[in-house]
């Protein structure tokens, strides 16, 4: 058996010993979405160090477990901290997770992240509908053996943000209140923000905003057959944007100050996402 597959069904069959819960939806908590979980009906927590063989966040702020519960009537699996290549783990370890949450019995994946802004006349604090994605400078999850029981070996990504969820999302927002942005994300390998001339780059290419996380997952799981809607907060403009050097302080500050309105944002479309399914 492929080790990576073989990797993942004993970390599943560690879940299904240790908690009864079929999610809808897999919900990744980005920066200032770390409490979420006080909003919905918790009927189960695992720490990701309980499940055998689970990578391990590292990063400050990142809690580092699965919240299992409702949203209304909408049963949700939440990654309260996901891993990022940058840690150190292989592209398979980074994109497990979102794996074993679909094995799990999750439909759609619901991405949020903090980014930096590039596009003009964003600003931090502005939420950004994902519509697109470059994940061309990180390694691809999928490369090596093809694990035939998750995907296909060369899967399509001509639309890996499901149009109909970003119907919902903005439907949402606007009903809200709450701007909403929309455009196309980069990811980066980190942990170091871009430079200057690498944002200049990433404009070039057609980068509305950059991060460290995201599209690989959205790989990952457009390779399994999941719907994917993604949000993402930006908690900075980019570097040659920014008049002032970049901080991880910032970013979370940003992030927890945007972080009501990320939430309602979230859970009102979490709630219009499952009358879907």
């Amino acid at each position: 058996m492929n080790k990576v597959y073989e990797k993942l069904l004993k970390c599943y069959d560690c879940v299904k010993q240790k908690i009864d819960f079929t999610p809808k939806i897999a919900l990744v908590l980005g920066s200032g979405l770390g409490d979420f979980a006080n909003q919905i009906k918790v009927e189960g927590i695992l720490d990701y160090h309980d499940i055998e063989g689970f990578p391990i966040s590292t990063v400050a702020g990142h809690a580092g477990r699965f919240i299992f519960g409702c949203v209304g009537d909408v049963p949700v699996v939440c990654m309260q901290g996901r891993v990022h290549y940058y840690e150190g783990y292989s592209m398979q370890d980074v994109v497990l997770p979102i794996r074993l949450m679909k094995l799990m019995g999750a439909e759609v994946l619901f991405l949020t992240n903090a980014s930096g802004g590039i596009k003009q006349g964003m600003k931090a604090g502005d939420f950004m509908l994902i519509t697109g994605q470059i994940a061309s400078f990180v390694p691809s999850p999928l490369a090596g053996a093809n694990i035939e029981e998750l995907g296909t070996r060369f899967p399509d990504m001509s639309h890996i943000y499901d149009e109909d969820l970003q119907t919902i999302v903005k439907k949402t927002a606007l009903d809200n209140g709450i701007d909403l942005k929309q455009g196309v994300y980069l990811q980066m390998s980190g942990p170091q923000y871009e430079s200057p001339e690498e944002i200049s780059m990433c404009r070039i290419l057609g980068a509305d905003a950059v991060g460290m996380s995201t599209a690989c997952e959205a790989v990952a799981a457009n390779h399994m057959g999941m719907k994917i809607v993604g949000i993402s907060c930006v908690s900075n403009m980019a570097a040659g944007i920014s008049p002032t050097p970049l901080t991880h302080e910032e970013v979370s500050q940003t992030a927890d100050k945007a972080a009501p309105y990320f939430k309602k944002l979230v859970y009102e479309s979490i709630l219009r996402i499952g009358e879907t399914l």
